[in-house]
C-alpha cells in the first residue's frame, strides 16, 4: 500500500515540476511564436509584441530583456522589459518605456507569478532605483502607484453615421467644420509628412520629440500594423496621425498639426477620418490611448463622447527612496518647458531625442 502511495506522490510531483513554467529570455527565433502568443491572450496588448525589442535597443539604445514562460514547450506567458540609464532620470527597468500598457501577460496567475519574480529578481541584479509596470488592472497592492493617467476606449459601430451622431454636439461641429474645409486625408509610406506635423506640435508644447528614426523603425518594424494617415487642404499638410492595429482595435498613438490645423479643425477632422476608414473595414475598438488627468489632452478626448478608465502603474523600489516624478505638469519643468518653446525647431528636433529617450 506504502508503495502505491508513493507511486501517486512521485507522480504529483513529477507532474507539478512538468507544470511549472520555465522562463527564458527571447531568442530570434522565437519570434514569431511570441507574437502569436500575444495575438490570442487576451492579457496581451499591442505593446507586448517581439518587435519593440528591435526598436527600443535601435532606437533609443536600451538594453532590453524580453522573458517569455514554457510549460512542455508551449509559451504561456511574456513579459517586456528594458532597462534605462540616466543621470539626469535615473536607473529604471519597465514594462515597457515609451508604451501605454505593459506588465506580465500570461494564461494564468501561476504564469504571471512566475514573470514577475523573474523581474524583480533582475531589477535587484541590476541595482536600479524601482521596476514600474504599465497595467490595465492593478497586480501589486503593496507596490508605490501613480494616480496620474487614464486610457480612453470605445467600441465603433460598422455605420460611420451612428458614429457621428454618438459625438457630443459641440465635438461634431467640429469635425463637420473640417468637413466644410474640404480636408482630405491620404496614406503615406513614410513618415515624412508625419514627422513635420508631430515635431511643429510637440515644439509647441515645450516638450521634447522623439527622433525620426524611432518613427522609421516603428513603420519598418510593424509594417501595416503601423500606418500612417495625413490630412492636407489643397495639397497642403494640416496634421498626421501614426496609429497601430492590433486585433480588432486601432490606436491612435502619434499624432500633430501644423499651426494652420487649428482654423480648419485638422486635428478634429483627422481622428474622425479615421474613425470613419477604421469601422468600415471592420474594425471593432477606437483606442484614443494614454492621457494625464488635468491636460488639455484629457478633456479633447472627453469631448468625443468617451470616457476615461484609469491605469495602473505599479513602482517597486529597490534603491530608490521615492517615485520618479518626470511628469511635465510638474512646477520644476515650466522653465524647461517655456525655453524649449522659444528654441528654433531645427536645433529642438537635433536635442530632444537625447534627452526623450531617458524619460520611457
Amino acid at each position: 500500500m506504502s508503495a502505491i502511495i508513493e507511486a501517486s506522490q512521485d507522480r504529483a510531483r513529477a507532474n507539478a515540476a512538468q507544470a511549472a513554467p520555465q522562463i527564458r529570455l527571447m531568442q530570434p527565433q522565437d519570434a514569431a511564436r511570441w507574437d502569436e502568443f500575444v495575438l490570442n491572450c487576451p492579457q496581451a496588448s499591442f505593446f507586448h509584441r517581439a518587435g519593440w525589442q528591435k526598436v527600443i535597443e535601435q532606437a533609443f539604445g536600451h538594453k532590453t530583456y524580453f522573458y517569455l514562460a514554457e510549460v512542455d514547450g508551449r509559451i504561456e506567458g511574456v513579459l517586456p522589459l528594458a532597462e534605462i540609464k540616466s543621470r539626469l532620470f535615473g536607473h529604471s527597468l519597465g514594462s515597457l518605456p515609451f508604451c501605454v500598457y505593459g506588465g506580465p501577460a500570461a494564461t494564468s496567475d501561476a504564469v504571471a507569478d512566475a514573470l514577475d519574480r523573474e523581474a524583480q529578481a533582475l531589477a535587484a541584479k541590476l541595482q536600479v532605483g524601482h521596476l514600474e509596470y504599465h497595467n490595465v488592472a492593478p497586480r501589486h497592492a503593496d507596490w508605490h502607484a501613480k494616480d496620474l493617467y487614464v486610457t480612453f476606449r470605445k467600441e465603433m459601430d460598422p455605420d460611420p453615421e451612428k458614429n457621428m451622431n454618438a459625438i457630443p454636439r459641440k465635438q461634431r461641429a467640429m469635425v463637420r467644420k473640417g468637413i466644410k474645409a474640404g480636408l482630405a486625408s491620404e496614406i503615406d509610406a513614410n513618415v515624412d509628412r508625419f514627422f513635420a506635423a508631430y515635431s511643429t506640435s510637440v515644439h509647441r508644447l515645450g516638450t521634447p520629440v522623439f527622433s525620426k528614426k524611432y518613427f522609421r523603425l516603428l513603420k519598418e518594424t510593424f509594417g501595416d500594423d503601423c500606418e500612417v494617415m495625413t490630412i492636407t487642404k489643397d495639397g497642403n499638410l494640416i496634421s498626421s496621425v501614426m496609429s497601430f492595429y492590433f486585433r480588432d482595435e486601432v490606436l491612435p498613438y502619434y499624432g500633430g498639426g501644423m499651426p494652420e490645423a487649428r482654423e480648419v479643425a485638422g486635428n478634429d477632422f483627422m481622428y474622425w477620418e479615421l474613425m470613419r476608414r477604421t469601422c468600415t473595414r471592420g474594425y471593432r475598438i477606437f483606442d484614443f490611448g494614454r492621457s494625464k488627468k488635468g491636460t488639455g489632452s484629457h478633456d479633447f478626448k472627453k469631448n468625443w463622447g468617451f470616457e476615461p478608465t484609469p491605469l495602473h502603474y505599479e513602482y517597486k523600489l529597490v534603491r530608490a527612496t521615492e517615485v520618479p516624478d518626470t511628469n511635465p505638469l510638474n512646477p520644476k519643468y515650466q522653465l524647461m518647458i517655456r525655453t524649449w518653446q522659444k528654441m528654433p525647431i531645427a536645433l529642438a528636433n537635433l536635442i530632444g531625442p537625447h534627452i526623450v529617450k531617458n524619460l520611457g
